[in-house]
């Protein structure tokens, strides 16, 4: 019943944006030059046919497809339309991922009732809809882009993962990889948080054969033994979102903070070991994304880039400065809760406690920093090239104001990055990745909420609010604010 008041909410505004979008907006634009046209190919059985202007693997056409083919009966008796190709319009195109952004929200429901199973209904339906609303997320609900199926079949994978599916959970992966390429890496993240859920599940049944029992218990012991406690680490850093652990009081949060930093290299030995000594049963349960992995290696080779089309545009290359940018945009996004004097407060809580030992952590943040932005921004030609982006304007009014601006923003970075604890998984993803686009920030975000401790009900409201206010900005200017390019025709708009 939840889910169903949810979904309804959720249409409650993609519904009326859609229409006025398609209305303003009933062309093409920006990537959906190729997009659609390439969707509409397909749906006159042109399967042979492809862009050599698209990037991304053909899954948002075939997801399309499948929506198509559920609404031709209906619309045909109802002679709204002739044939199926009519049917294939901009608008119904678009509206593929209004419905996947509904399915995402109500993804994000379970997700969140299954990591805080403490939580509430109604506060896990408040929780997901200010998620829905995030705004990289919101935005391109209305275009034919790859962003929103690909998130929905991201954390539908690891949901199914999260509830021992393992089988389901690879094919989700491989539907999401068809999406877009780089999702391989959530797909192994996801397979690796999964393999550490089996180790816990498989220790904690009582038929543990005899000859684990004393690899265990050496493993506990040792564990034990450094951290001062009757529960190993590994079972501790698990983060469940049990009611108990969602009411941690400051004190308790902290000290368990410096507990975790403590314990992190016999946590990392732990969990190698135990993957070592039931490399046979992890194996064979995730054997699935095991052969996903290989298929998608043995695509890569033969096609000799991780992209299909527009190869010289979209060459790996070391942008470890994306990693800077990642966290300034995740803990912006998360304002009410990062850039706050409580927050402040417990950084400057845990600088007494650890005092030189901290300081040196942050001297080494800081000149690691700056050693990424003198050496390791990129500036690709398509972000110089196009002042229809946000980022466009952040890179030139921003970052490129004055040369010193660039380093002077790394204590940012830095405070950002000791904010949040951010997933290990994302630097493999958005690396390798020299444009810079706020898009490719949008799962390794949502893992990041997801997986957190945000549970005070007023910074949630306070988001909720700016993500309303920050998507009627942009909605408004890209609907009512174009313009127009001396050196090419046509209407021009502001995008994320």
């Amino acid at each position: 019943m939840a889910r169903m008041a949810l979904a309804a909410m959720v249409s409650l505004w993609i519904i009326p944006i859609s229409i006025l979008v398609n209305r303003i907006v009933p062309e093409p634009y920006m990537d959906e030059i190729f997009h659609i046209p390439q969707a509409q190919c397909y749906c006159r059985g042109g399967f042979s046919t492809w862009d050599p202007m698209i990037t991304t693997p053909p899954g948002l056409y075939y997801l399309s497809l499948g929506y198509i083919a559920s609404l031709f009966p209906v619309m045909w008796f109802a002679k709204v339309v002739q044939s199926f190709p009519d049917l294939c319009s901009v608008a119904v195109l678009r509206s593929t991922n209004g419905v996947m952004a509904i399915l995402c929200s109500v993804i994000l429901y379970d997700l969140i009732r299954f990591l805080r199973p403490g939580i509430g209904e109604k506060k896990a339906m408040v929780y997901a809809m200010v998620m829905a609303l995030y705004p990289l997320h919101w935005f391109f609900t209305f275009l034919y882009y790859t962003d929103v199926a690909s998130l929905a079949a991201v954390l539908a994978m690891h949901l199914a993962c999260l509830k021992r599916h393992y089988w389901v959970s690879a094919m989700l992966g491989a539907l999401a990889i068809l999406f877009r390429q780089t999702n391989v890496v959530w797909m192994m993240f996801v397979a690796a948080d999964g393999a550490m859920n089996y180790i816990e599940d498989f220790n904690r049944r009582d038929g543990v054969q005899k000859d684990q029992r004393p690899f265990v218990e050496e493993s506990d012991a040792l564990t034990n033994k450094r951290s001062g406690t009757g529960t190993s680490t590994m079972r501790r850093r698990r983060i469940k979102g049990s009611s108990k652990d969602a009411s941690l009081s400051n004190s308790e949060t902290d000290n368990n903070a410096t507990y975790q930093t403590q314990g992190f290299i016999d946590e990392i030995r732990d969990i190698v070991l135990r993957l070592w000594w039931l490399k046979r049963e992890v194996l064979t349960a995730f054997s699935p994304f095991i052969v996903v992995v290989v298929a998608f290696l043995a695509f890569v080779i033969w096609n000799g880039s991780i992209v299909l089309g527009a190869k010289e545009a979209h060459t790996v290359s070391p942008h470890l400065a994306q990693m800077l940018y990642f966290g300034l945009a995740s803990a912006a996004a998360l304002a009410p809760v990062h850039f706050t004097l409580k927050q402040a407060g417990k950084l400057c809580q845990w600088l007494m406690k650890t005092r030189i030992l901290g300081l040196l952590q942050i001297l080494v943040a800081l000149t690691i920093g700056l050693m990424i932005v003198h050496f390791f921004s990129i500036a690709h030609p398509y972000l110089l090239a196009d002042n229809r982006h946000y980022p466009f304007y952040v890179w030139r009014k921003v970052i490129q104001a004055h040369w010193s601006m660039r380093y002077l923003l790394v204590p940012v970075y830095v405070y950002s990055w000791f904010s949040i604890i951010i997933i290990l998984a994302t630097a493999m993803v958005l690396i390798p990745a020299p444009l810079i686009e706020f898009r490719y920030f949008t799962i390794p975000f949502y893992l990041m909420l997801l997986h957190s401790r945000v549970s005070d009900n007023l910074s949630w409201l306070v988001m909720g609010i700016l993500y309303i206010f920050v998507n009627i900005f942009t909605m408004a200017v890209f609907l009512f604010r174009p313009f127009h390019w001396d050196h090419e025709p046509g209407t021009q708009r502001f995008i994320w």
